[in-house]
């Protein structure tokens, strides 16, 4: 998975699945980490689905995580602030392995 650098924090590529049977992390494919929530995409709630996933799998507050590509898309970027890449790579790597 490429995280990048931002002057704020790391950039996050995620592959969302909004309307999925469950929520659940994917796994990394494609260089994104796939996400599928079960709301559908219907004005933002898919996007609030994932960051919400987001943030309680990866332990992170709603003020460090925030949407900056792909509002409309299934490909996103997040922006997560304070914390470090190779942290961020950690707890992704142990969702992964779990």
């Amino acid at each position: 998975m490429e995280l990048t650098q931002h002057a704020d924090g790391v950039i996050l590529p995620v592959r969302a699945q909004p309307g999925a049977r469950r929520r659940a992390i994917g796994g990394i494919r494609a260089g994104a980490l796939r996400v599928a929530v079960t709301q559908v995409a219907e004005k933002g709630k898919a996007n609030r689905a994932v960051a919400d996933l987001l943030c309680e799998a990866l332990h992170l507050k709603h003020s460090q995580l925030e949407l900056v590509a792909g509002a409309h898309a299934t490909d996103k970027k997040f922006l997560v602030r304070g914390v470090s890449a190779a942290e961020l790579a950690a707890r992704i790597q142990t969702l992964a392995s779990a």
